[in-house]
């Protein structure tokens, strides 16, 4: 039989279609999952990936078996989840954007550890979704568009409109007034002006460029130091607004398709570790 590694370099080449993203998912170099497979094809005798200058491709032989290793390691990754929640069901690992994690889950954690003092919350920031049924999280907190599968809870609607601190919006009367502002841009959600400004001031042109900042826990200090005007989310710039930290100087706001969802691999279960975690997450008003 060919090493593990191998046909989990194969399975994962093969699903992502990128040697590159294989390598992200299993912590290795592109380099290393290349390797991995060419000890495949070589005990194999034949060629699973056709190589080109844009990428690779699965031959048919590749392609012919890749729904069995993919069933395989979906039910490998299934059984080592399910031995790691009923081995230890009060440890809730939990994936979210550093957005969400910093700013709407954190601010939580104090009130969730009081409440429930017998759980054990472990967060860990990504900007992209985990692959719940290969990765070790037990929820994934993220924007998602609505919709709606079996697993999710949406914990609140993504609802955003420009905010500020309140000496800038001392000068801020009309949209049009933007003009002589300085606008702050998350690059993660670069379009949000774009959006808002659609609808509250359509045909006037004031879109312009600005700041940008990886970290919208980084925009939202520069926003609170008078730096500029943000869109704010609503769900994570709440507190902020109800401090007086930040003000919403214009009563436009947009809904956004998307949402914020709590996902997890299995459906919640009531009374479980993981339902009391997500049910005391999303019922807290801070």
């Amino acid at each position: 039989m060919p090493p593990l590694n191998a046909l989990r370099a194969f399975e994962a080449a093969a699903r992502l279609n990128s040697f590159a993203a294989a390598a992200d998912e299993l912590c290795v170099t592109p380099a290393a999952v290349a390797q991995q497979i060419k000890s495949l094809e070589e005990w194999t005798g034949k060629k699973l990936f056709k190589r080109h200058a844009k990428g690779v491709h699965l031959t048919p032989l590749g392609a012919n078996v890749l729904p069995g290793f993919m069933a395989a390691f979906d039910a490998m990754a299934a059984s080592v989840q399910t031995l790691r929640s009923l081995a230890n069901p009060q440890d809730i690992r939990i994936a979210a954007t550093p957005s969400i994690a910093q700013l709407w889950i954190s601010p939580r954690l104090p009130s969730l550890r009081t409440a429930l003092p017998q759980m054990s919350v472990s967060i860990t920031a990504m900007e992209a979704p985990p692959n719940l049924a290969r990765e070790p999280f037990d929820l994934a907190i993220f924007f998602r568009p609505q919709d709606y599968i079996e697993n999710d809870i949406i914990a609140a609607p993504d609802i955003i409109f420009p905010v500020c601190a309140p000496e800038v919006a001392q000068d801020l009367k009309a949209p049009g007034s933007l003009t002589a502002q300085t606008l702050l841009f998350d690059t993660t959600w670069k379009s949000d002006w774009e959006t808002w400004l659609d609808k509250a001031a359509p045909g006037q042109n004031l879109l312009k460029s600005g700041p940008e900042y990886s970290l919208y826990s980084l925009a939202l200090e520069e926003c609170k130091n008078g730096a500029g005007i943000l869109i704010g989310h609503e769900t994570l710039v709440r507190p902020l607004l109800e401090s007086g930290q930040l003000v919403a100087p214009f009563q436009t706001e947009v809904t956004l398709p998307s949402a914020l969802t709590i996902r997890s691999m299995k459906p919640f279960q009531d009374g479980s570790p993981l339902k009391q975690v997500t049910d005391f997450l999303v019922a807290l008003t801070l």
